[in-house]
């Protein structure tokens, strides 16, 4: 009820918003069309596509990757999401599967009651897409370590284990999230988390990621300002955008990462995209990369990102709800992804609120907005 009463609050009498809104989540199970519709419904007013960024959206900029035969992994329409995002030659972990049928046997079901014949014409595979937690997690993980271990070719006799690994771009780093039950569940951060322990265990060596991207990774906050302020150029806006206001439930990637990319935006040096990552100078390179090239596109007019914290998801405040975050008592567990440093100052938002019209309101407030 809250986030349909903030919504009207920023739009007009047709239902048109009148102030930019992105919609940022790490869903990555569906369309982007889909969740427009979802959204649309819930709320009671129009969302569009362009408004909706899920995990893997700012994928379209990583071109460099799109003529490259990938395994994709994760559900839902993980193939047209894949091509949408401009990726040529896409491999699903069950075509994989079916081509290689002896290498998913931990299901006792699932296994060949005979010798299969030898497959032929299976392309390489040059790089991997985690776009979501999957549902077979045991086929994915086995899956995905046959294709790092044999640099793409799982059919083959394994030799010396390849290192660095194929490229690898994850979307979504999250745990944990909330949904209908009473504690959080297990995100796509999670299975990540796995397949890292797996590998590292198996080679004795660090998976690395070729991109991290979703919340709280900077280049996606880049992208939603990117959306933001061309929403902002459509509805006829003179002003520039100074200020963005990230309104979420969940201190280790909403906050976390409207806290980073504040960083980012305060930095002298606008290149270093990767502010907080202790790891894979490659991912750093290559995401200040597109980083560069959204910039071309991106006026610099922003000047910073408020993040605030509302109670009414993952994050559940016991208490009356402080006007500022000094009175909240920050979180000592550190959820979030490997390759990013903890700074406990990050999990500390600008305010917390109630809720998400609490929110609005509160910018709207500090804009002087009526």
């Amino acid at each position: 009820p809250a986030a349909r009463r903030a919504l009207l609050r920023v739009a007009d009498g047709g239902g048109r918003l009148r102030v930019p809104v992105v919609f940022l989540t790490n869903a990555g199970n569906c369309l982007r069309s889909a969740k427009a519709r979802e959204l649309s419904q819930a709320l009671g007013l129009q969302v569009s596509p362009e408004q909706v960024i899920l995990s893997y959206s700012p994928l379209q900029l990583f071109s460099q990757f799109h003529q490259r035969c990938m395994l994709v992994a994760g559900q839902g329409p993980v193939e047209e999401n894949a091509h949408n995002l401009g990726f040529k030659h896409v491999v699903t972990i069950e075509a994989l599967r079916k081509a290689y049928p002896l290498l998913d046997m931990v299901d006792l079901s699932r296994r060949p009651k005979e010798l299969p014949s030898p497959t032929t014409g299976f392309p390489t595979i040059e790089g991997v897409i985690l776009f979501g937690e999957p549902v077979r997690w045991e086929t994915s993980l086995q899956l995905i370590t046959d294709v790092l271990l044999s640099n793409g070719n799982p059919g083959a006799e394994l030799q010396d284990v390849p290192y660095p690994h194929l490229p690898i771009l994850a979307c979504n780093m999250d745990l944990l999230w909330m949904a209908e039950a009473k504690m959080p569940r297990f995100g796509h951060g999670s299975f990540l988390l796995c397949l890292e322990s797996i590998y590292k265990k198996v080679t004795g060596r660090e998976l690395k990621y070729e991109a991290l991207i979703g919340k709280p990774s900077p280049i996606t906050y880049r992208y939603a300002q990117y959306l933001i302020q061309q929403q902002a150029e459509k509805q006829g806006w003179k002003a520039p955008i100074r200020r963005l206001y990230a309104v979420g439930d969940n201190p280790m990637s909403d906050v976390y990462g409207a806290n980073l990319y504040n960083n980012y935006l305060k930095s002298a040096q606008q290149n270093q995209v990767q502010v907080g990552l202790k790891r894979g100078p490659q991912a750093a390179s290559l995401q200040a990369g597109v980083s560069l090239e959204l910039r071309n596109d991106c006026n610099n007019s922003v000047e910073s990102c408020e993040s605030i914290l509302v109670c009414t998801g993952v994050y559940r405040y016991n208490g009356d709800v402080p006007k500022e975050t000094e009175a909240c008592t920050a979180e000592t567990v550190f959820h979030g992804h490997r390759d990013f440093c903890f700074d406990p100052s990050l999990v500390e938002a600008s305010y917390v609120v109630q809720d998400v019209d609490d929110a609005v309101q509160l910018a709207f407030k500090k804009e002087n907005w009526s």
